[in-house]
Order: structure tokens, then sequence, then C-alpha cells
């Protein structure tokens, strides 16, 4: 196993604060779903939601810290798990090289046309494997 990981950084948007001038912790989650994007191509390369295979089971957040809006945001996204239809996709958001989020979505392998889950392709499997968090 790596500590391979895909990287996204962004500055966080005024909207994006509560009356106390933190990270809204609704946030998180969203931030979270929008860099869970390159997991989603091994599935669906082109992001086609007509061609969709991906059902989300479970999400889950832990705070590690305040966040603040006038600092970068990073966002760390590996795979926690594989099994043969489901998999983790593990995120962590560090602010000022410090962790101050992580979190966990249990993806499912899903075929919209027979409404039951699919066994994950070994090329896919194959790839995910190069992300697993140590």
């Amino acid at each position: 196993m790596t500590n391979k990981f895909f990287h996204e950084s962004f500055k966080p948007r005024f909207c994006d604060t509560d009356a106390l001038g933190h990270i809204n912790n609704t946030m998180i989650p969203i931030w979270f779903e929008g860099a869970r994007n390159e997991v989603f191509k091994w599935f669906t390369p082109d992001l086609n939601l007509q061609k969709w295979r991906l059902i989300l089971a479970k999400i889950d957040a832990t705070f590690h810290g305040q966040m603040y809006y006038e600092y970068e945001m990073e966002v760390r996204t590996y795979i926690g798990r594989i099994g043969s239809s489901s998999f983790d996709v593990y995120q962590e958001l560090w602010q000022q090289n410090e962790l101050k989020a992580s979190g966990t979505a249990v993806m499912v392998h899903f075929d919209y046309q027979t409404q039951k889950t699919a066994k994950i392709p070994t090329d896919i499997a194959g790839k995910m494997t190069e992300y697993l968090k140590n």
C-alpha cells in the first residue's frame, strides 16, 4: 500500500462561514463530495448521469479543529476499503498543515437497470489499491 491520494485545494467562500466566523459544518460533506469526482470517473469516465454506476450508502464526518475563511483548504481523497461491490472513500480536510476534518463515504457499485449491486470490475479495483490509505 502507498499513501497516494487525490488532492484538491481551494479558498473558502464568504458564504461558507457561520455567524461565529468559522467554516460552517454543513460545508464539509459538500466539499468531500466534490473531491470524490476522480473516484467517480473510474466508474463513469465522462461523469454522464445517464451512465452512473454508484450510489452513496453512508457518509460520516469527524471534526478535529476549527476552520476559517481566510485560509486555503486542502482535501485529500483515499480509498479506505475495497469490497466486492462496495468501497469506502476516506477523506481528510487540511488547513494550515493541520487536519481539521475527516470522513468516510461508503459507495456501492450499482446497476440501475436491475436495481442490484454489481461486482466492482477488476481493473477498477486494481486502480483503487493504488490509493489505499495505510
